[in-house]
């Protein structure tokens, strides 16, 4: 067996078909051991690292980073064996790049078939000494008819008398050779003047000749027409323009967008509510020793809100089976959670989220937005969700309509939380606000249910702490 094994990118999922080499985390001459992260990888799920399948020194890197690679291209090369002395010369085929420090065939300074030389027309060996083209209007003659005769040995050589400079003499008035700009009337006060327009440089727009110019070249004035410099002309074109390569996440997340939006039959509805009673909850937890190690944000409550909602209106979570006509009630709740990252928009979903404690909820919580922040969420916590949340919030927003995820029936929106008058107990006071919008996909969710399940969303989270002593 050769000791040079080659790495082939693997498939990373769900039969993705080509990754994007992100970055390369070892370089060619490395020790690495089994297991080692070697190379970072966008994929259209997330951006993972690739452990080293041998143990060795690398001695090929085939691609460079930014690089798409199909799956089972070969990415980099691994000397298992480098204690047995001299690694045999790798066979030129197997890397899908040329070497850096040879010529390639074809290139300028590389061999050519039939043993020349690569070169570019006019460069090259030097084959005929060059010569100077006459210049235009001048006859042409030998290289010696312009070159002064030498005197011959013991010759009196005889001195040119030194030419005489002629006396300056002012420059004629530039004349245009091309058409004049002017108005009718300002060529007929130039033909009253006696003044060829020809002999003006005008000063109104697109250089036109105006009445001003022509009264100060009648009057023979010193002072020289003004040059106004010409508007700076917009263009429209690539120099203005900056393109990204739609590809991994952004790529997948387009494609998946714009299935579930011609696919689903999408309804919206809005609900406003009072959270005052939310943020006083939320007051109390994060003074509980169990949450103080915890960051506790409203996102909590709104996921536990959904989750109990879920309980009491367990069609909602469900998904809609073209392939058998079918609709597939879940009993269980991966809870996606949207988050944008650098790479576009992902929905990571926590498993099973309706079995955990609110205590162990606000741990996945947190764990799922630092691992969407670093981008190496991997791609198993990207499917298989079943219900989601999108909290526009924390951009400012008060709400949106959500797209569907492929695959499920419904999407929440939570908008930011705002200081807003409000009746409350018969008196307009300032209370806390937020508007929450609930998408579904209306084959599966009616008018009714969908306005249920926003309800009781809504009702929670009026006093979340009711809530979960009469629903629990």
């Amino acid at each position: 067996m050769s000791r040079i094994k080659e790495f082939n990118l693997p498939d990373l999922g769900e039969g993705l078909t080509e990754g994007e080499i992100l970055a390369w985390l070892v370089k060619v001459g490395d020790t690495i051991e089994l297991n080692q992260p070697i190379v970072e990888v966008e994929t259209a799920k997330a951006a993972v690292e690739i452990p080293a399948k041998w143990a060795g020194v690398v001695t090929r890197i085939f691609h460079e980073a930014g690089t798409v690679v199909e799956v089972g291209k070969p990415i980099i090369s691994i000397d298992t064996d480098p204690g047995a002395g001299p690694a045999p010369a790798e066979s030129p085929a197997a890397s899908s790049a040329p070497a850096t420090d040879e010529a390639e065939a074809g290139l300028i300074g590389g061999p050519a078939p039939g043993g020349r030389t690569a070169v570019l027309v006019g460069y090259g060996p030097r084959t005929t000494s060059a010569k100077r083209r006459p210049r235009i209007g001048t006859p042409a003659t030998s290289p010696t008819a312009t070159t002064p005769p030498v005197p011959a040995a013991g010759a009196t050589a005889l001195t040119a008398p030194a030419p005489v400079s002629p006396a300056p003499v002012a420059p004629a008035p530039a004349v245009r050779t091309g058409p004049v700009l002017a108005k009718p009337p300002v060529r007929k006060l130039a033909r009253d003047l006696g003044v060829d327009l020809a002999t003006i440089n005008g000063t109104g727009p697109l250089g036109s000749v105006t009445r001003e110019d022509v009264h100060q070249a009648a009057e023979g004035a010193a002072k020289p027409a003004a040059v106004v410099p010409a508007a700076p002309t917009a263009v429209f074109d690539a120099s203005r323009e900056q393109r990204i390569p739609v590809k991994g996440v952004r790529k997948l997340t387009a494609e998946n967008m714009v299935a579930s939006a011609f696919t689903a039959p999408h309804v919206t509805e809005f609900l406003t509510v009072d959270v005052t009673r939310s943020m006083k909850a939320l007051d109390k937890l994060k003074a509980r020793p169990e949450f103080a190690e915890l960051r506790v944000s409203p996102l909590l409550l709104v996921a536990k809100a959904v989750l109990l909602a879920v309980q009491r209106h367990p069609m909602v979570n469900s998904a809609w089976s073209g392939a058998t006509n079918e609709i597939v009630v879940k009993e269980y709740v991966n809870l996606g959670i949207a988050a944008a990252t650098e790479r576009g928009l992902i929905v990571p979903n926590i498993k099973d989220a309706g079995r955990l404690t609110l205590r162990e909820l606000a741990e996945a919580l947190n764990a799922l937005v630092r691992t969407a922040k670093s981008g190496k969420t991997p791609p198993a916590d990207m499917a298989g969700g079943t219900l989601s949340i999108t909290n526009v919030g924390v951009f400012g927003v008060d709400t949106g309509t959500p797209i569907l995820p492929p695959g499920e029936s419904a999407i929440l929106a939570f908008g930011a939380i705002r200081p807003t008058p409000w009746v409350h107990k018969g008196k307009i006071k300032a209370r806390q606000v937020t508007t929450l919008g609930l998408s579904f996909d209306h084959r599966i969710i009616d008018g009714e249910l969908g306005s249920k399940f926003l309800r009781d969303i809504g009702t929670f989270l009026e006093d979340p702490e009711a809530a979960m002593l009469s629903w629990t």
